[in-house]
């Protein structure tokens, strides 16, 4: 796959450079599956016959199961039991279904790999991920009257914010093995790994996720999303703000390391509209929910 030049121009040298020098060695990015273009360019073009977008969900047995899946968040929990992807598409709606949709696209058509060695790591991996995006789509549900970022948005992010690593694990079978994805209760400082493979999952992430055609601010919040200085932009801060709220829960739930919660609690809290004292319960409240799922 060929860089585009204004993809380029939008990173730093450094970010860029290092970029480049990865594409140079062979790193993939997934590409779009079928159905997900095919479902994009019916929206796109303005159909609203969910019967039709529902067939052509359908087609692909695996995204519909993730599908089904993903609905079964506390956060549909009012419409539940969703009995067809009709349903799923008139009561969640189409913008915010294909948004689902995209993002377990990405994961289902990820999990591949090169060779059965990688396949628990990978699996680990989008595993997370999809914990991770739950969580954050009930933060979102909480704060949207606040933020303005809706459930699907935020799973979208959940599942996109580390996708730099898959496609890193599945050029570099080292990076794999150093990472030990595939053993519980274990996860990696990502930064320390990214050095020392001269890389930077977070703008490769930044890739994948512009070349999927997410939202900007959607993109930008992956590029950033373990840094919120560098970013103005208020939405993408906002998503960083869940984003970084949901991997905190995600590693309470999981008995793990938060190593960026300590640096960044303060502009969570502010992000999200949540008075420091009341934020160990907010916690609280958004992990027993996850837990009820």
């Amino acid at each position: 796959m060929n860089i585009d030049k204004g993809l380029l121009a939008s990173l730093e040298d450094d970010e860029a450079r290092k970029l480049t020098q990865l594409m140079d060695q062979g790193i993939r990015i997934p590409p779009q599956p079928r159905v997900l273009t095919e479902l994009a360019r019916l929206v796109t073009s303005g159909v609203d016959d969910v019967r039709r977008l529902a067939a052509t969900i359908a087609e692909d047995p695996g995204i519909s199961a993730l599908l089904f899946k993903a609905v079964q968040s506390p956060v549909f929990r009012a419409h539940q039991p969703f009995t067809s992807v009709v349903r799923i598409l008139q009561v969640v709606g189409v913008s915010q279904t294909t948004n689902l949709v995209r993002a377990i696209a990405l994961s289902a058509g990820s999990a591949g790999g090169k060779g059965g060695q990688q396949m628990p790591a990978l699996e680990a991996f989008w595993a997370r991920s999809r914990a991770v995006a739950q969580i954050a789509m009930l933060i979102a549900e909480d704060r949207v009257s606040v933020c303005n970022i809706f459930p699907d948005q935020a799973y979208l992010a959940g599942v996109f914010h580390d996708c730099g690593v898959a496609v890193l694990m599945q050029r570099f079978p080292d990076y794999c093995k150093a990472l030990r994805l595939d053993e519980p209760g274990h996860w990696p400082n990502l930064a320390e790994e990214d050095q020392r493979f001269s890389a930077d999952h977070s703008v490769v992430g930044f890739l994948v996720a512009r070349h999927w055609k997410l939202p900007e601010f959607v993109c930008d919040a992956i590029r950033y999303h373990h840094d919120f200085s560098r970013l103005e932009d208020h939405s993408a801060r906002t998503m960083i703000a869940i984003l970084q709220l949901a991997i905190h829960i995600y590693a309470l739930n999981s008995a793990l390391p938060s190593p960026d919660w300590a640096a960044n609690r303060g502009e969570v809290a502010d992000e999200l509209g949540i008075h420091d004292e009341a934020l160990a319960e907010f916690i609280d409240v958004i992990l027993e929910r996850y837990q009820e799922h």
